[in-house]
């Protein structure tokens, strides 16, 4: 675990980052503000001039990993099309939950209604898997279906591939190419 840091330029920005840290190195489930004190050096109570309380610090997490998540997945489509950009932005979602299993698990929840920052965050990562997807002949439900669909094989190849549930000597890498593959195969082609 880190150093402490100094309390000076504590603010609600970097107590998020801070927890995003936390998270990757400890899991999702087992952040607490205590942890996060313990990270700058200060009492839990200091915190509370920076949020609310911990369901706004989870949801400053989220916020902070959706836009990462979001950020790495544009990049890698940018400039690609069809099954190309398939391939680059599902490998972009694989690489950024190894490296950030904390803020992936944060990634992946739901904003609460209302909640417009986290909503448009959500709404920008969904933007982009449907630039992505535009190479297809999606509309509608299917455009819908699609898009669930890709984001259910992608979050459970990760989810096993970090709980340890591929034991075969198979080549994961492999494995995850053929997923993607056989999903850009299931819709046609505009």
């Amino acid at each position: 675990m880190a150093s402490p840091m100094p309390r000076a330029g504590l603010n609600r920005v970097v107590v998020a980052a801070a927890a995003a840290d936390i998270a990757d190195e400890i899991g999702w489930p087992d952040i607490t503000l205590a942890a996060v004190a313990t990270r700058f050096g200060v009492r839990q109570p200091s915190l509370y001039k920076h949020v609310a309380g911990l369901a706004e610090l989870r949801r400053d997490v989220c916020v902070l990993s959706g836009r990462e998540l979001h950020a790495e997945l544009t990049h890698a489509a940018v400039g690609r099309s069809g099954a190309d950009a398939l391939h680059a932005m599902a490998d972009a979602y694989r690489t950024y939950a190894k490296k950030h299993p904390g803020r992936y698990a944060a990634s992946v929840i739901a904003p609460t209604p209302g909640d417009a920052e986290h909503e448009q965050v959500a709404g920008d990562i969904l933007a982009t898997v449907e630039a992505v997807l535009d190479a297809y002949d999606l509309a509608g439900d299917d455009e819908i279906h699609a898009i669930r669909g890709l984001r259910a094989l992608m979050h459970g190849f990760v989810s096993l591939e970090q709980a340890g549930g591929f034991a075969m000597p198979q080549d994961l890498d492999e494995s995850y190419r053929r997923l993607v593959d056989g999903f850009s195969s299931s819709w046609p082609r505009r």
